[in-house]
């Protein structure tokens, strides 16, 4: 977002995916109720439609669970921490999401997306909890730093070298300009790939030789 003179948004460049970038530039034949839950899926409007809810809903279970865990492993967050997550949905991943979405699908209907009180008191105090001790715990932020390094750095390079952009992404540099290819292209990788072609483009052979 830095970076990039247009900005970026997460949301809004997954329905740019679907809508531009999907079948070689001529996008996915989706409807309203699916594309405004990619637009949608962090932060609601009004006209958001049930599915639209559904999607962010489902979202936040995923992410929140998936980062707990990843939290764990990665020795921010001891399991016996969370004792009040653990009594309500479980001391598994599997089996906290499980429970989350068992509850809201037994406590919706009339056109109403909701959770039991107890569990929406769980559940908020869950997600509140991942962004006072998780996301901004010091030793998750030291790592923000070398993102920004790798993200920086391959977006400056193919800025400079728009010929090192894959082929597929030659239309959008005649089209909008070589800025917008770099960020389409860096922004659909995934973690393991921009590693590993930050490693192509910045490490000598020889160190990665073990």
């Amino acid at each position: 977002n830095r970076i990039y003179p247009g900005g970026f948004k997460h949301y809004a460049q997954s329905l740019r995916v679907v809508d531009k970038l999907e079948r070689d530039g001529r996008g996915l034949n989706l409807c309203h109720e699916t594309r405004i839950g990619i637009l949608n899926h962090t932060h609601g409007k009004p006209e958001d439609s049930l599915e639209a809810t559904a999607v962010r809903i489902c979202d936040r279970i995923a992410y929140i669970n998936h980062d707990l865990d990843d939290s764990i492993r990665a020795g921010i967050l001891e399991e016996k921490s969370l004792p009040e997550i653990i009594r309500r949905c479980g001391n598994r991943t599997s089996r906290r999401i499980d429970a989350i979405i068992s509850d809201l699908i037994e406590n919706s209907g009339g056109g109403v997306l909701k959770m039991s009180d107890e569990m929406q008191k769980t559940f908020d105090f869950f997600h509140d909890f991942m962004y006072s001790d998780v996301y901004t715990n010091p030793t998750a932020k030291r790592e923000e730093s070398k993102v920004d390094g790798i993200l920086g750095g391959m977006y400056d390079y193919y800025v400079s070298h728009p010929e090192a952009l894959p082929e597929d992404f030659h239309a959008i540099i005649e089209a909008e300009g070589v800025e917008r290819a770099a960020v389409d292209y860096i922004s659909g990788m995934t973690d393991g790939y921009a590693m590993e072609k930050y490693g192509e483009l910045f490490i000598p052979f020889a160190w990665t030789v073990k």
